[in-house]
């Protein structure tokens, strides 16, 4: 069995990738073509406020709520999951040890000395203690000599009033002396201080200060150049299993109490001990797994100790995040301004556009998400500030395009307004496609007008009369058919042709066509009384009007078209207009036509032949000042014809004389007389 494998044609593909970049090239360029200097000014003024606002959207307000909102979705999202760290162990004082001690500030010194003790004996790798000695205790002396007797290397928080101002002077004076009384070997200072985001969120490290000792999880380790200048994302894990911490937490009484804390040795042996408080209202900070915390059942809220904790587990772990490169951000928002400003410039089908849009709104928000799993740091990463950048850059460049479209929207419907009603042509504007490049058959009212006699005037007056005059004719039966809803065809030299029924069909199309029929002949007397003194008397407009199928749409190929109708309703609509000559009428309805107007103010002008015809047609004029019963008798008098009376004819003489100088009845006696049995009048 032969399957045929449908496959992509990549010079097609690319070909397609050309013509729509040259297409929106070419919108730029008529964008900057038709905009004035103050327009193309603020239009370029909000791009460089979009590439801003996506550049520096981290430290703008508001939007800046918004980055930390998404960041911290990243953060918790992706947050490394762990069984249990087994290399840290936090030791803390909490509530239970303040009961126990019966002192919460500054907290029992006894204690630690004694935990102390047991902790140096078990052989950890480090010691670090976040706790601040600033006031003088009865204890300092057993607390000191412990210091002194450590083999392990124990780091002492320190702080001064520089990066610490709640700190008063006596008592930096006091940790002062502190420090010089426990200095040893094994006993050296550490920064303990963590800056949180305006916020109150910790989510970066604390940068080195020059002079000061070193942060706390770099200190309790060997000197790492990377972490020591590192201010990127704190680096969190959470807990695989609920039950299960990231980190072995122990109350410090249990090492300071003989009976059990040789059994705790085992935790803590080659592995960093820190040692700080564990309260409910001290010492405590959001962080971006804040939101995690509900599983376990807190406040979300992680103590000091913790937050040093992760640091350390980060460093341990060599787990420092790759920064975005600063160039790379600036690259990034120039790219958001651009496409921003470039997708309000897209034109086409609305399920592909608003594909596009949706798309690049989607790249916006996964990205981000994209890069943090993949070990990017994208705490600086402006995701939401993409967002509102593409915005910018959307609407500046999109308000100058709206200018352009309305004057443009503004000049199509007043160039439409020419040939369609106000109303076709806003519909037709609302939807291009109506008038889009092709055929197709319709049922229309056709109706075709002619001015007797203008050839043979041309010939006797100057051009400019001829112009002059043509012009103010052909205004008239425009605004005529325009008023009644009638689609122009086109002008041939005095002659209007029109229709109704394309390119939006009504269901009172037939009525309008009626009326405008009738309309379009007064228009042309009106415009024969008004012709200037002295020049040759011009004749009657005469109309035909006949409803049919036709072929309707743009001809005559991409590069200059007509909107027109051809096919058997036009001819016969011209062929009736022509009639009207032999036929001494003004204005001639088939009774195709004249059924579907709904108007009763016909009188029927019997069935003729027309010229290029076989198939006879019933035709009707308008005489909307008739009496019905008048027209009721002529009714009478073609039925009667029909049916072989010949003898009722010679009623309309008496019609002639009551109505006077009535060319049209008098023809149709005429025509009466000369055929019998309801036969056609062959014209020509």
């Amino acid at each position: 069995m032969t399957q045929t494998v449908a496959q992509t044609d990549p010079v097609k593909n690319n070909r397609d990738v050309k013509e729509g970049a040259k297409g929106v090239m070419q919108s730029l360029r008529r964008l900057f073509e038709q905009l004035g200097p103050i327009r193309i000014a603020s239009t370029v003024l909000f791009m460089i406020l979009a590439l801003l606002v996506a550049r520096f959207s981290w430290t703008t307000p508001l939007i800046q709520e918004a980055e930390r909102a998404l960041y911290d979705l990243r953060a918790s999202v992706f947050a490394p999951e762990i069984e249990k760290d087994e290399n840290i162990v936090m030791i803390v004082y909490n509530e239970d040890t303040l009961k126990l001690t019966g002192q919460r500030s500054p907290v029992d010194r006894t204690i630690l000395a004694q935990a102390l003790e047991t902790i140096d004996a078990a052989g950890p790798k480090s010691i670090g203690i976040d706790i601040l000695f600033t006031m003088p205790q009865d204890d300092d002396d057993l607390l000191i000599s412990a210091f002194k007797s450590m083999k392990t290397p124990t780091f002492l928080a320190y702080a001064d009033p520089v990066e610490n101002p709640e700190i008063a002077f006596a008592e930096h004076e006091f940790l002062q002396q502190f420090f010089e009384d426990a200095r040893s070997e094994n006993i050296q200072p550490t920064n303990i201080k963590l800056d949180t985001d305006s916020d109150g969120v910790q989510r970066r490290w604390t940068p080195h200060r020059p002079g000061a000792p070193p942060f706390m999880a770099i200190a309790l380790t060997a000197p790492n150049p990377k972490f020591a200048e590192n201010n990127g994302a704190i680096r969190y894990h959470v807990p695989a299993e609920t039950d299960v911490p990231v980190f072995d937490k122990f109350p410090i009484e249990s090492f300071a109490d003989p009976a059990i804390a040789d059994m705790l040795g085992s935790f803590i042996a080659g592995k960093h001990v820190l040692i700080g408080g564990d309260f409910i209202d001290r010492d405590r900070f959001e962080t971006p797994i804040g939101g995690l915390a509900d599983i376990k059942g807190d406040d979300g809220k992680m103590i000091g100790l913790e937050v040093h904790a992760h640091m350390l587990a980060q460093l341990l772990n060599d787990d420092l995040p790759a920064p975005v490169p600063n160039w790379s951000l600036w690259i990034g928002a120039l790219i958001v301004a651009i496409c921003g400003g470039l997708s309000a410039l897209i034109i086409g089908n609305a399920w592909k556009v608003g594909l596009v849009l949706i798309g690049q709104f989607a790249f916006f928000l996964i990205f981000p998400f994209l890069l943090q799993n993949t070990g990017v740091d994208t705490l600086s990463l402006p995701a939401f500030g993409w967002g509102v950048g593409w915005l910018f850059g959307y609407a500046s460049v999109g308000s100058a395009a709206r200018t352009i479209n309305s004057k443009q929207r503004a000049f199509a419907q007043s160039a439409l307004g020419k040939y369609l009603p106000k109303s076709i042509a806003s519909e037709i504007l609302k939807d291009p496609e109506k008038l889009a490049l092709h055929g197709e058959k319709r049922k229309i009212f056709a109706v075709f007008t002619d001015l007797e006699g203008f050839t043979k005037l041309t010939h006797a007056i100057e051009p400019e009369m001829v112009a002059t005059l043509l012009n103010d004719y052909l205004d008239r039966l425009s605004e005529v058919a325009l008023q009644y809803g009638g689609t122009i065809d086109k002008f041939v030299g005095d002659a209007l042709v029109t229709f109704w029924g394309a390119p939006i069909s009504y269901p009172d199309d037939g009525e309008r066509a009626a009326r405008a029929a009738y309309a379009l002949y007064l228009a042309g007397e009106d415009f024969r009384k008004n012709v200037p003194e002295g020049l040759p008397p011009i004749g009657r407009t005469r109309v035909g009007m006949h409803y049919g199928d036709a072929i309707v749409g743009n001809f005559g190929g991409e590069g200059r078209i007509q909107y027109t109708a051809l096919g058997d309703a036009m001819n016969t609509a011209a062929r009736l207009e022509a009639a009207n000559k032999a036929l001494d009428t003004k204005v001639l309805v088939s009774r195709e036509a004249m059924e579907r107007t709904g108007l009763d103010w016909y009188r029927p002008m019997g069935k003729i032949t027309l010229r290029g015809r076989s198939t006879p047609v019933e035709v009707f004029e308008p005489i909307p000042d008739w009496e019905e019963k008048d027209r009721d008798a002529v009714t009478a008098v073609i039925a009667a014809h029909e049916s072989g009376d010949i003898a009722s004819v010679q009623t309309l003489d008496a019609m002639i004389t009551h109505h006077g100088e009535d060319l049209g009845l008098a023809n149709l006696l005429k025509r009466l007389k000369k055929t019998k049995n309801g036969e056609s009048y062959a014209l020509g």
